[in-house]
């Protein structure tokens, strides 16, 4: 029942099928997420990312988010983030804003969801982090000025927004002349080309594209244990936080190990 029900939520929220329905139906489940995962310790809501070769650098106190903090690693490594204004659109519940400012030394960082009660509970999260902020607001129409921000990050979120060229646009509009745009999200196979069609905005310089599938899975399967003894004790939403997490068995864990649905990572540079 709980999957038959997630992949009617997946049909009504396929990027561009159903755009005026798409928003209201992730901003309310992520507000009911918001509700339902209240633990203080799960400062992320992505699949992760787990690189090959040496680990990167963290603190004793972040280990147990090293998964979920791959991401936004491999998103702002080798940028010039320190000094540098960033704003994250889709912050979530803000762990990886957090992680940002903690070690990379940047002026500033904004964090901007669309879920109200998501920025509330961001805000009670990383309270303890110099430099960070949280803004409620629309990924199609930012509260900001033109040229505001010298780096821009965009982690799995763009699958929830109805007009993703709005987006681009958006991006291109606030960022400053040779500014950074990095980006990581799945798609269906079959949308990929749209995807790269959407984000090819005038301003904004295709610099680099991966496809970071692999090391999604690895990170999936990682996280394993550790979302599921979360899962277990949540009885009445159990096998729909099982397919929304990407548990082994869920059906996006099952698209990204088939290859119907890809993780990919793109890098722009305002020109």
């Amino acid at each position: 029942m709980a999957s038959r029900l997630f992949a009617s939520v997946l049909d009504i929220a396929t990027p561009g099928k159903f755009p005026r329905a798409q928003k209201w139906v992730w901003r309310r489940v992520y507000n009911l997420l918001s509700l339902f995962w209240t633990d203080a310790d799960w400062r992320f809501m992505n699949y992760g990312y787990l690189p090959e070769g040496e680990p990167f650098p963290l603190k004793p106190e972040d280990e147990p988010e090293r998964v979920f903090i791959g991401l936004y690693q491999q998103a702002v490594a080798g940028l010039p983030v320190e000094g540098a204004r960033v704003l994250e659109v889709g912050s979530g519940r803000g762990g990886g804003s957090r992680y940002i400012a903690r070690y990379y030394s940047p002026s500033s960082v904004t964090g901007m969801d669309y879920s109200p009660d998501t920025v509330r509970r961001a805000r009670r999260l990383n309270d303890d982090t110099p430099g960070l902020s949280f803004e409620n607001g629309d990924a199609e129409a930012m509260p900001f000025g033109d040229e505001s921000f010298d780096i821009i990050v965009n982690i799995e979120s763009s699958h929830c927004y109805g007009d993703v060229p709005a987006f681009g646009r958006e991006v291109a509009r606030v960022l400053k002349p040779g500014g950074w745009f990095t980006f990581a999200d799945m798609r269906p196979k079959n949308q990929l080309t749209a995807l790269d069609e959407h984000l090819a905005v005038p301003g904004l310089e295709l610099v680099e594209r991966r496809d970071i599938s692999a090391r999604v899975l690895a990170a999936l399967d990682a996280a394993e244990a550790r979302k599921s003894e979360r899962i277990n004790r949540s009885w009445g939403m159990k096998r729909f936080m099982s397919e929304f997490s990407g548990s082994k068995g869920s059906m996006l864990y099952k698209g990204l190990k088939n290859g119907s649905v890809v993780y990919v990572a793109r890098r722009y540079r305002k020109l």
